[in-house]
Order: structure tokens, then C-alpha cells, then sequence
């Protein structure tokens, strides 16, 4: 019996040690954890054993088994509470089950108990505490032998492998925080670090245009095709220039040609010039500006007007390098950096077969997308204040701009983007009646707007003026709801005038461009009704409380006018 016991102790003290040395070997707990609990099995002869710890959303979940299979391994999940398991993590106090077929607790989550056999199975399981916390719960099980069973020996060597893991998963979770807050510090010193750009013909300090301004820079010196991207009135020229004067070729010509101002016919002379007597009023010969940019920048801004048989003429020149003047036979060589924009969507004009692929993989070399000012706020000041500067130059003024004027300009939604913020700097420094401007100094106060005036949409609660006669509207459509509700087919329209007028529902008309989605109902009733909540919240039939809640939910900016 005494040989028994030594034999016992020795394989324990054995198995302690191999533990000890599969936990101190790494801190990659999945691997160490079920090592050691495979050196536990097979040593101590026991059927199964598990790790189950406490995840961050309250639940106690499986991370390593050995005799289970990933799927059963899955299934270990228990609230705090829950089972046997559950029990011993809320209590910190270890359990043992001699029988688990005779324990109501022991809720067979793995399909353990229909497993057993003739010989009964005995199960144990013991908080992982460090810290004076408990993390998770170790178990165990193993088939009782016909001898009287001795829990205890079993049930010391699992809390004292259950302490050591304790241990390791708190050095872990130290170590792996401490990562994290090294990789964070270090994401904010390269942040911090990273060299600031400056254009001298842009102004910007946001984020998007340093993104912008490194790309440019980045570009400049290379001889490569540039597409400038973005909305109408974002800088697509003053960052064309600022490619050219960065780069090798900034002292030679910068020339420009607006695609969309002019016709085919004369796109292609202004651009391949043309001979004497080529057509009527060719008095003479004319270089066209390809070979006037000759070892310069040619910018062609809305590249994506041209014609489908301009498109074929140009590719030639991108791919030739050469052209013929028009009436002319002899082909003309130029070394010509090219500079596109365009502010509409090249991908759904090529797909539409409106612009040709291969012209559109051509000049599609390196984009650059110019972000809309609504997007980078924090340079509105910047651009206020100079432009503030060269109107009092110019105009022999001392104009400034107050806080509440600056809150108006901020908070501006601004379609028409850097073009449209100058026009509206201009227009109230030259109305205003003293040096500050203030936020009653916007024609927006009196609802004077002119950019208002061009978004906005009336509505069914609006007449025409003068007449009183109602206007004829879409019916919405809301989310949710069944057409048949409006008690109207599809395309109908209805005439509202004022309370108490009957609608009336025309027909013959159609409005499709009513949107599937959510969110896309509710930025599609918005721009119908001016951003004016109240109004969008009619269109699609719910309260005014609904719709800011929807607006939250989707995230969608309220434009401001």
C-alpha cells in the first residue's frame, strides 16, 4: 500500500514538473494549456480534461480540451452560474462528482455521460484564480475502478495545475495589454512624425488632404499620366499645377484646356492645331496645344465629356506620342505630360459604353482623389482667412470674420465645395455694413441662400405661388408598407393643395428612381425635401422623432444650407 503511494506521488511530482515546464515555455496559452493538459491525461490516466474561462462578454467558454473534438470543444459554453461548471466559477470553490449519471448539475453539454460505459465517471473541476479573481474553471474526469475511489489526491494535483495556469493567463493578458499599448503608442508617435506636406498653390491641414498633398509630391517627378478625381469646385487645377511645378518640367509650359467648353470639331483643332485652308476661316497655319505644351503639362479638365470619336482620337495620341494637325498629313511628335480630371464616375460611364475601356485603362495610370469639403472641415478657417486677405487687399477693406460667422461656415454643407465657400466669402464681406462678420451677416439667415434655393425641392404642403393651385408630386413610397396602402397603382401621383382638399391621383406618369434600401430611402427623401426633417419624415410616413433616430442609426449628415 506504502509502494502505492510513493508510486502515486512520484508520478505526480513528475507530472508537475513536465506542467510547470510546458507553462513556462511560451505564452501562447492555447498551445502551453492543452500540452499540459495532454501531459495530465495521459499520465495521471485520467478520460478527459478541459480549460473553460470567462470571456469579456460574461460567458465561460471552451479554449482547449484534450478527449474532446473541436466540435465538443465548441460546445463548451455555460453562463456564470450554469451547470457544474457555472457553479464553480460564480463560487471560487472546487467540485467533485463521484457519479456524473447521478448529478442533476452535470448538464452532459459534450455527450460525456452517454459515453460511460459500464464503470461510472467521476468528475472534477476547479477555479483558475490569480489575482484574487477567478478567470476560468479546469476540469476533469475519469472512470471509478472497483476499488473505493480517493477524490482528493486528484482534486490537489488539479488545483495546483489550475494555480499555475492562473499565473500564465495573467502574464499573458499583462504582456498582451502592454502590446497593445505599445502598438497604439507607436501608431501615435508615426502619426505624429509624419512629415506634414504643403502645396504652395493648395491649403489644407486635414488628414484626406496630407493624404492628398503625399500623393502629389510622391508623382510629381515621374513622367506618369495623373487622373484627378473628385467633385465639381475641389481644386482639380490648382493640384494640377502643384504637380507641374514639382515637377522636372516646371519650367517649361502649364497648359490647359477645358474639354467640356468646347465642341468636337473645335476640341480638335484648339488641341492638334490645324493647316492653312483646312476649313473655312483657316487663314493660317495654328499649332494646337499638344505641341505647345511640348516638354511641359497639358491639363485636360472633364476629359469625361468628349465624344466617343474624340475618345479614339485621343487614345491614338496617348499611345502614338504623335498627331496630325487637322487638314494635315505629316505626323508631328511631342514629349507632353498629361494631367486628366473629370468629376464624374469614369467605371459607370465605360460600363454604360459611354467612354471607352481602353482610353479609360490608359489615362487611369495613377488617381488621385480630391475628398469634397464637406469631408475635411478643419481646412474651412484656413481657406476663410486667406480668402478674407486677398478680398481686403484687393477691395482696400479691413473685413473679419467672427466666431459665429466661422460656426456658420464650418457647419455649411457646402455642394458646390472650395469654389462655392469663396463665391459665398466674397458676397457677404462685400455686403457687410461694418468690419465682422457675423452669423446674420449669411444670406442664409433670411433664408436667402442661393445654394438653398438650388437644392431645394418643394413638397406636398406647398402651392404655387400666386395661383393657389396645388402641385402635382410622387407618391411616396414608404419602408415597410405595401403600395397598396396609398391606395394607388404604381406611377401614380398625387395632387395636394390645402386641409381638407381630396387627392387625387392622375396617372400615366412614372417615378422610379425610388431607392431598395433603407438608408437610401432616407438620404432619397431628404434631398426631395431640402434636408428639412419634418418634411422627409412626412414623405415616408413616420413621426419626426423617427426619422432623427433613423438619421442616427444610418449616420446620415444632416446638410446644412
Amino acid at each position: 500500500m506504502v509502494s502505492a503511494h510513493h508510486e502515486r506521488a512520484s508520478i505526480e511530482l513528475m507530472t508537475m514538473y513536465q506542467v510547470s515546464k510546458i507553462l513556462g515555455s511560451s505564452l501562447d496559452i492555447h498551445k502551453t494549456f492543452r500540452e499540459a493538459l495532454n501531459v495530465m491525461v495521459s499520465m495521471m490516466g485520467w478520460r478527459r480534461s478541459a480549460v473553460v474561462l470567462n470571456t469579456d462578454d460574461g460567458v465561460l467558454c471552451g479554449l482547449c480540451a484534450v478527449g474532446l473534438s473541436r466540435e465538443e470543444t465548441r460546445r463548451l459554453e455555460f453562463a456564470v452560474g450554469e451547470g457544474i461548471v457555472g457553479r464553480v466559477f460564480a463560487s471560487g470553490i472546487p467540485m467533485v462528482v463521484p457519479d456524473i449519471a447521478q448529478e442533476p448539475l452535470f448538464l452532459n453539454r459534450t455527450g460525456a455521460a452517454d459515453q460511460m460505459g459500464d464503470s461510472p465517471i467521476a468528475y472534477i473541476a476547479t477555479p483558475i484564480k490569480a489575482d484574487r479573481r477567478t478567470l476560468g474553471v479546469l476540469t476533469m474526469d475519469r472512470a471509478v475502478g472497483e476499488r473505493s475511489p480517493v477524490f482528493d489526491e486528484d482534486a490537489r494535483l488539479l488545483s495546483m495545475v489550475a494555480s499555475l495556469m492562473g499565473q500564465n493567463l495573467l502574464l499573458h493578458r499583462s504582456v498582451q495589454a502592454e502590446h497593445e499599448r505599445f502598438n497604439d503608442e507607436s501608431r501615435r508617435l508615426s502619426k505624429a512624425l509624419k512629415p506634414t506636406y504643403k502645396l504652395d498653390t493648395a491649403i489644407g491641414q486635414s488628414s484626406r488632404m496630407q493624404e492628398v498633398f503625399s500623393e502629389v509630391h510622391q508623382v510629381a517627378p515621374a513622367r506618369t499620366t495623373v487622373l484627378l478625381r473628385g467633385e465639381s469646385g475641389t481644386g482639380k487645377e490648382v493640384i494640377a499645377r502643384a504637380v507641374h511645378n514639382l515637377s522636372p518640367r516646371q519650367d517649361q509650359p502649364f497648359i490647359r484646356v477645358n474639354c467640356a467648353a468646347l465642341t468636337e470639331s473645335l476640341l480638335e483643332s484648339e488641341l492638334f492645331g490645324h493647316e492653312k485652308g483646312a476649313f473655312t476661316g483657316a487663314v493660317g497655319m495654328r499649332k494646337g496645344r499638344f505641341e505647345l505644351a511640348h516638354g511641359g503639362t497639358l491639363f485636360l479638365d472633364e476629359i469625361g465629356d468628349i465624344s466617343p470619336s474624340f475618345q479614339a482620337k485621343l487614345l491614338r495620341v496617348l499611345q502614338e506620342k504623335e498627331f496630325e494637325r487637322v487638314g494635315g498629313t505629316h505626323p508631328i511628335k511631342v514629349d507632353v505630360r498629361l494631367i486628366l480630371a473629370t468629376n464624374r464616375s469614369l467605371e459607370k460611364m465605360v460600363a454604360a459604353g459611354e467612354f471607352r475601356a481602353d482610353l479609360y485603362y490608359r489615362i487611369n495610370v495613377v488617381s488621385i482623389f480630391l475628398p469634397p469639403l464637406r469631408e475635411r472641415r478643419e481646412d474651412i478657417p484656413l481657406m476663410v482667412e486667406h480668402f478674407m486677405q486677398r478680398f481686403n487687399r484687393e477691395n482696400g477693406r479691413k473685413v473679419r470674420v467672427g466666431p459665429k460667422a466661422m460656426k456658420v461656415l464650418t457647419s455649411c454643407y457646402w455642394p458646390g465645395n472650395v469654389r462655392e465657400l469663396e463665391n459665398c466669402v466674397e458676397r457677404t464681406a462685400t455686403m457687410a455694413m461694418g468690419e465682422e462678420l457675423s452669423d446674420l451677416s449669411f444670406p442664409c439667415h433670411d433664408n436667402r441662400c442661393l445654394t438653398q434655393v438650388l437644392h431645394h425641392i418643394e413638397r406636398d404642403d406647398a402651392v404655387r405661388p400666386m395661383t393657389g393651385k396645388p402641385i402635382h408630386i410622387p407618391i411616396a413610397e414608404v419602408p415597410g408598407r405595401p403600395r397598396e396602402t396609398h391606395g394607388m397603382a404604381d406611377g401614380d401621383y398625387a395632387a395636394v393643395g390645402g386641409p381638407g382638399q381630396p387627392v387625387h391621383a392622375p396617372q400615366g406618369e412614372r417615378h422610379d428612381d425610388k431607392p431598395d434600401g433603407e438608408r437610401e430611402r432616407l438620404v432619397w427623401a431628404m434631398e426631395r425635401c431640402g434636408w428639412v426633417q419634418a418634411k422627409a419624415a412626412r414623405l415616408l410616413n413616420i413621426t419626426p422623432r423617427q426619422m432623427g433616430y433613423a438619421l442616427q442609426k444610418y449616420d446620415i449628415e444632416v446638410r446644412k444650407f
